[in-house]
């Protein structure tokens, strides 16, 4: 694994130290597989939810597996967590107070769990994305221009389909695409999206901004925009074979936000990428 863009002063001496939240979770094996790509980062603490059948094994040399934030953050520089709402929150709540940057995957936050992930992002660096996958990422640049250029004339619409376990819908990427396709028009898309068509529903609305969810199997993803145009349609699309890449992405994006100032980064500022001038 390329340690390029990790962006700050580290050394095989006093590698960044990293809590995996969810560490016996998918995303969070994938997690600890891909710090073991990176010797500038090391895993210091392995959380999971009180009760998990392998409290205290032994993840890593000197790494048990513990279910206390604060007894895990308090000797770590930051966090990578793909759980769910309610324990992201938990725990970012103890890294605020034990100065612990945070990165985090965790989607289906509600509003009032976003707004307090923000109020505590005044207190630490945290990143809170969708996605940590590159190319999902410049997907989302790429959707973001191509609304920008085609214009009215186009109608949207997002496709996602993942594995049979995924507990929110729509996918939190396919909600950031969509968000893309708004920003690129220059609207919101709290007034444009559509998540459901049943019956008879009358004409699309102008500006709709559709997505469709399909769940099953084992899925790590996939995202299809469709632009749809009069006698054409432009498609870009991603899809997932493993969960390696995302893994990856988080890794990074941790290297890079250790040692920051506090406040909630977005994704694009790591990966450099922002709207076209």
């Amino acid at each position: 694994m390329s340690t390029e863009g990790i962006g700050v002063p580290l050394s095989a001496a006093s590698p960044v130290r990293v809590c995996v939240v969810g560490a016996r979770g998918r995303m969070g094996e994938a997690v600890r597989a891909a710090l073991d790509e990176v010797p500038e980062l090391t895993l210091a603490a392995a959380l999971e939810a009180a009760g998990h059948p392998e409290l205290g094994n032994e993840l890593a040399p000197g790494v048990r597996l513990g279910d206390d934030p604060k007894a895990a953050l308090a000797g770590c520089d930051v966090a990578i967590d793909f759980s769910l709402p309610a324990a992201t929150l938990a725990s970012l709540r103890v890294a605020a107070a034990a100065g612990v940057a945070y990165v985090t995957g965790t989607t289906g936050l509600s509003a009032d769990e976003r707004d307090e992930l923000a109020a505590l992002a005044q207190r630490i660096p945290v990143i809170h994305a969708a996605n940590f996958s590159t190319a999902v990422n410049v997907l989302a640049w790429l959707t973001r221009e191509a609304a920008r250029l085609l214009g009215a004339g186009f109608d949207a619409e997002l496709l996602e389909l993942h594995h049979a376990a995924k507990r929110d819908a729509p996918s939190g990427t396919a909600l950031r695409l969509a968000a893309a396709v708004a920003e690129g028009r220059g609207t919101t898309l709290e007034e444009h999206l559509v998540l459901e068509r049943a019956g008879e529903i009358g004409a699309r609305p102008a500006g709709a901004i559709g997505i469709q969810t399909l769940r099953g199997g084992d899925n790590p993803g996939e995202h299809v925009v469709q632009f749809v145009g009069t006698g054409e349609r432009l498609e870009l699309a991603h899809r997932s074979i493993t969960r390696d890449h995302f893994a990856r992405g988080a890794v990074r994006a941790a290297g890079w936000l250790a040692g920051r100032p506090p406040g909630l980064v977005p994704i694009e500022d790591v990966l450099g990428l922002h709207p076209a001038a």
